[in-house]
């Protein structure tokens, strides 16, 4: 079924083609079937809030397409994104685990399928089924470490340029090789990528700036180009 949003909605988790390996699409036969019959499948358009920081926890939402921002705003209005949410992943998972409110704000990016799940009918299906308990294990251990690696970037990185090239290595981990270089698409604005590294929009264009004029990486439109991959790994060495 074809969704307004240009989406091709999938509402079959055990026939989908578009299974994440290692997250929750990796389930059992017995733990899909069940999954199946507790969830909510919705599309939703390109700036659409799913929660919001310090709302009441009343499930969990699991990302199938599309990519999601997680983000924080302090009282002076700053905003950090934490994360950017891919395919297979929950969403207010520790937060519906331990029954706390969202500690974080998640905003879609782009058209997405999601599917939402009720808090007592996820836990249900987490004492029910060991694999769902070891999947969402798994999960919020590797939120902490992507926590940990934020902390380092922004509290360890001596400057814009290194905490700029780290993303950009970062993001680009799995792009196709060209004649130009790696390539991978960045629909990221200057703003949203300087709240991921902990700096300003002007900054992160200047940076941008002079890394295209010594042929290390370039933005062009959504497509990110990484031209010098060595010479970005060195700014890494502080």
């Amino acid at each position: 079924m074809r969704s307004p949003y240009g989406l091709e909605l999938v509402e079959d988790c055990q026939t989908c083609s578009n299974k994440a390996d290692g997250f929750f699409c990796d389930l059992s036969a017995d733990g899909l079937k069940a999954f199946e019959a507790i969830k909510y499948t919705t599309a939703y358009p390109a700036g659409a809030v799913l929660f919001v920081e310090g709302q009441s926890a009343q499930g969990v939402f699991l990302l199938c397409k599309g990519r999601v921002k997680l983000s924080m705003t302090s009282s002076e209005g700053k905003t950090l994104i934490l994360r950017i949410v891919k395919p297979g992943e929950i969403l207010g998972l520790h937060a519906t685990v331990s029954d706390t409110a969202f500690q974080a704000t998640a905003e879609t990016l782009e058209p997405c399928q999601v599917n939402f799940i009720k808090r007592d009918d996820f836990l249900r299906l987490l004492r029910d089924h060991g694999d769902a308990s070891i999947h969402a294990a798994q999960q919020l251990s590797g939120s902490y470490q992507t926590a940990c690696e934020q902390v380092r970037s922004l509290g360890l990185s001596q400057s814009a340029p290194e905490k700029l090239a780290r993303f950009l290595l970062e993001w680009s981990a799995k792009g196709q090789p060209s004649k130009q270089g790696i390539r991978v698409k960045l629909t990221l604005t200057h703003e949203e990528i300087g709240q991921i590294i902990g700096t300003s929009r002007e900054t992160v264009t200047r940076t941008l700036g002079d890394f295209k004029s010594k042929h290390l990486a370039e933005l062009k439109g959504s497509t990110l180009v990484i031209q010098n991959k060595a010479a970005l790994e060195a700014f890494l060495g502080g």
